[in-house]
């Protein structure tokens, strides 16, 4: 299954770009040569830099929620938890499964599904290291069945 997902951090670096962009456009307007103009432009320059300037600093400070849930694995409490984050940006639970409520896990090489007892697939996760998986498999294995 091929899913398209948008390019947030190409986004996020041409709207800094562009913003910078905007800022310095702001200011250099009232240094370039032939900047002194008559009192009937004055106001609509005034206007367009201050526009410029808003704008432009809206862009450098835009931040992107990613929307996606993070899993979390408690060796201590033997449970995985999906959290994801509510409108105000907190991280809320919206699954919380203990280990034994699974029904198997299967790792390939970069990622972890996980099953419920029918059978169904539960979670697909990606996973970032070799590591990662060796330690991941390490504690699940001690209550939840790994299928080869």
């Amino acid at each position: 299954m091929i899913s398209f997902a948008p390019n947030w951090k190409a986004r996020l670096i041409l709207s800094r770009v562009f913003g910078a962009f905007l800022i310095l456009s702001a200011f250099s307007m009232w240094l370039m040569p032939g900047s002194v103009v008559g009192a009937d432009v004055w106001p609509l320059k005034l206007a367009a830099s201050m526009l410029f300037l808003i704008v432009g600093v809206s862009l450098l400070t835009i931040e992107i929620l990613d929307p996606r849930p993070d899993a979390y694995f408690d060796p201590i409490r033997q449970e995985v938890r999906v959290l994801q984050k509510n409108e105000e940006g907190r991280p809320q639970t919206v699954l919380r499964r203990s280990y034994d409520t699974l029904g198997g896990a299967r790792f390939d090489d970069d990622e972890v599904q996980l099953y419920d007892v029918d059978g169904s697939l539960l979670m697909k996760l990606p996973l970032q290291s070799a590591d990662v998986s060796r330690a991941l498999k390490g504690q699940l294995s001690q209550s939840v069945t790994i299928f080869a």
